[in-house]
């Protein structure tokens, strides 16, 4: 049985092996850029994208899914690890990875399945405003206090005239240009040209991006100093040669905070909206997958756990599985998950030997790959999209965009959750049953599943059969009729008789036969 796998392993290593480069290569600066956005050491992104390729890959019942740090969880880390420290964050992180473990043995890799599309489409593009809003500091080379980057909202008007002004006085003409630059080259490296382009089709344009910072940035020391970026906005990732000085900065939990019962809230959110993501891309993976193989949710969320559960031990970032890295595993030509091990030891030996060079990336260059990320999760054409779909649709994905940035993700996750039901039970509401009237003769149809919120309804419409009528009750397309309706029914069928109505039943059970009843 081994053998049998590691020739499944070692057939499509000249396909795996270059797809981790490529993988690896868009990996780095989204770790190190999710890192910044998450308010956390760029050190914490490195370990968790580490993780996920060295843990999480081989727990995984997925073959082409990468997993490591998402944008999605910049806010809640964001919020974390600003009240309660980078040791609370982590601690939290942990636990989350224990709580997504427990759910996977719970067998819940069926709870994406439980949240409309629309709720999380919106739960996606507000996090990409977020994430708007907290890079573009870092794109002109300003960086604002921990309070206003992490606040959507300012409680003073003349407050935000004067923060918008300070910044206007504070740009980094060097950061400008080389966050317009890197957008630019993200932009066209996302064309047909490109993408049809036989060689520079392999090469990420995360990382065309991240060497033309460093490059003008070394130019502009040495010829054009008013250009050149302060070294306060470059990666500042500890200098390590070697795995010693590697585990040294490995960072802990603090698990003094074990008391605090905002660490189990901030640990249930991660664990819940970590899961989403990971199942939502999980799914996207299996339909890009060219073999067409389907990967075991539950599996994948107890694998996930693991990996968030060590991460957090060893002061990484919470974990998903992410599409971006996924979607350049595919294109890349992997065949089978040793890509995504060798993305991890790549990330691995970076973080060993090349601090140096990495400390050389401009923020601004990471901030522009994170401004294109969220402008995709936050794309007019998704809202253009959600509208031509109806209310019904477009109203939940408005109402959790609008209370997530009023509030915070999980509150604003729950209204748009509660809008949704709305919607859905109102949907329930309306075709529950159908009343069809020919001249006196009257059907009443049962529709799939008919609950107690539909007895009101049933009732006004009951009212409606004129006397001296035939009605038949048909039940045969529902699966379940509640019995606050076979009662609202019953009551019906016996006042029938007064009104000289004849009933007939098909296909309802567990009503008692009156007098102004027909047999089925």
């Amino acid at each position: 049985m081994l053998r049998k796998h590691l020739d499944y392993y070692t057939r499509y290593l000249d396909h795996d092996i270059p797809a981790g480069v490529v993988v690896f290569l868009v990996a780095l600066p989204l770790c190190l850029g999710i890192a910044v956005a998450s308010g956390a050491p760029p050190f914490s992104g490195v370990i968790a994208g580490v993780v996920g390729g060295l843990v999480v890959s081989v727990l995984s019942g997925s073959q082409l899914s990468v997993s490591g740090p998402a944008a999605g969880l910049t806010v809640i880390i964001a919020a974390a690890a600003e009240k309660h420290g980078l040791g609370g964050m982590l601690l939290a992180v942990a636990l989350s990875g224990l709580i997504q473990i427990g759910m996977g043995y719970a067998r819940a890799g069926v709870i994406g399945a439980y949240f409309p599309s629309a709720v999380i489409k919106g739960m996606l593009a507000a996090i990409g405003l977020i994430l708007i809003m907290k890079q573009l500091p870092h794109a002109v080379g300003y960086d604002a206090d921990a309070e206003s980057d992490l606040s959507f909202l300012e409680d003073d008007n003349n407050a935000t005239f004067s923060f918008v002004w300070s910044s206007l006085n504070s740009i980094s003409p060097g950061a400008v240009v080389v966050s317009a630059v890197s957008l630019a080259i993200l932009l066209f490296w996302d064309t047909a040209r490109i993408r049809e382009h036989r060689i520079l089709s392999f090469v990420p344009g995360p990382l065309v991006a991240v060497i033309f910072g460093v490059m003008f940035n070394m130019a502009a020391t040495a010829v054009a100093p008013f250009f050149a970026i302060a070294p306060q906005h470059l990666v500042t990732l500890p200098q390590i040669y070697g795995p010693l000085q590697f585990a040294g900065e490995i960072r802990f939990p603090d698990f003094g905070l074990l008391t605090d019962y905002h660490i189990f809230v901030t640990a249930a959110t991660l664990a819940l909206v970590g899961s989403l993501e990971t199942l939502l891309s999980l799914e996207a993976v299996d339909k890009l997958d060219p073999l067409k193989r389907t990967a075991p949710t539950n599996q994948e969320l107890k694998a996930q756990g693991v990996g968030n559960f060590i991460s957090g031990m060893m002061g990484g970032l919470p974990i998903t599985a992410v599409i971006v890295r996924s979607s350049a595993n595919i294109n890349a030509g992997a065949h089978t998950k040793v890509a995504c091990i060798m993305h991890g030891v790549l990330l691995l030996l970076s973080v060993m030997f090349l601090a140096t060079v990495l400390n050389m990336i401009p923020l601004a260059c990471l901030a522009a790959v994170l401004l294109l990320t969220g402008y995709k999760l936050a794309k007019p054409k998704l809202v253009a999209e959600q509208f031509e779909k109806g209310f019904e649709q477009f109203a939940p994905f408005a109402v959790t965009i609008a209370a997530i940035l009023l509030t915070d993700l999980l509150k604003g996750m729950a209204i748009g959750m509660a809008v949704g039901l709305f919607f859905v039970l109102r949907a329930n509401y309306h075709s529950a049953f159908t009343l069809t009237r020919d001249g006196k003769n009257y059907l009443l149809r049962l529709q799939k599943d008919v609950s107690f919120l539909n007895k009101a309804p049933l009732r006004n419409m009951l009212l409606d059969i004129e006397d001296d009528s035939f009605v038949v009750i048909d039940g045969s397309r529902a699966i379940f009729i509640d019995h606050d309706i076979m009662e609202t029914l019953e009551d019906f069928m016996k006042a029938a008789s007064d009104n000289n109505i004849q009933v007939e039943l098909k296909n309802v059970r567990r009503l008692q036969a009156g007098p102004a009843m027909a047999p089925a």
